[in-house]
């Protein structure tokens, strides 16, 4: 008589190795890709003009309410408003090329030009935009911190004494004073050094280099 195996008297199959079955099959069918690295990005970051927008919200809440109690005040049979009164008084004594009248009017055309201006310039200059690995993802990088980048990158070619950099938008000025090495070789090595600097920022639109080495000046 043979004993159940198990300590509850059940029976387990053990599990079978099939022959036919090979190392190909272990693989999932399909693989997701990588997400590839998106198109460089040509959107620029759009300023809030919170200071413009403020300044212009302030002075219509300020006229639309000296408007409305002035309509509230000839409604309750009272007087308007003596600055009403003086300006629809002016506007029609004076003529149209009159000089005030010219400046007013050159005035309001200036203050709308700008707000015109404003609204449709993204501003933010001094951030420029980064290349967009993930659509839902944009970055940006500050003119300074990319001139800081290449200035530090600059200061390592040999030769070199002192490096001033402005970055751009769309050029990068670098002068260098090289106090040692032919400056043929040292503006070489610099065009290379700042070539893969600017590659490296990951800017959406690399800057083109403007590369100058000069001697320092004499003392005295």
């Amino acid at each position: 008589m043979s004993e159940p195996l198990g300590s509850e008297g059940t029976t387990r199959r053990l599990p079978v190795l099939d022959k036919d079955r090979t190392a190909e099959d272990d693989v999932p069918e399909s693989v997701p890709d990588p997400a590839p690295e998106t198109a460089p990005g040509s959107g620029r970051f759009w300023s809030a003009r919170r200071v413009p927008a403020a300044v212009v919200a302030l002075l219509l809440a300020a006229l639309a309410g000296v408007l409305l109690y002035d309509i509230a005040a000839v409604r309750a049979d009272r007087p308007p408003l003596r600055v009403r009164r003086e300006l629809a008084r002016q506007l029609a004594e004076r003529p149209l090329d009159d000089v005030w009248v010219l400046v007013g009017a050159g005035v309001a055309a200036a203050l709308g030009l700008w707000l015109i201006l404003l609204a449709v310039t993204p501003g933010l200059r001094d951030v420029l935009p980064m290349r967009r690995p993930h659509p839902d993802v944009r970055a940006g990088l500050h003119r300074g911190a990319a001139g800081l980048v290449l200035r530090d990158r600059a200061m390592e070619v040999a030769g070199v004494q002192s490096v001033h950099v402005r970055a751009g938008r769309r050029r990068a000025d670098v002068r260098a004073v090289s106090h040692f090495r032919d400056l043929d070789e040292v503006r070489a090595d610099l065009d290379a050094v700042l070539g893969d600097a600017v590659r490296g920022l990951g800017l959406a639109r690399p800057p083109a280099l403007s590369v100058r080495v000069r001697r320092p000046g004499r003392k005295g």
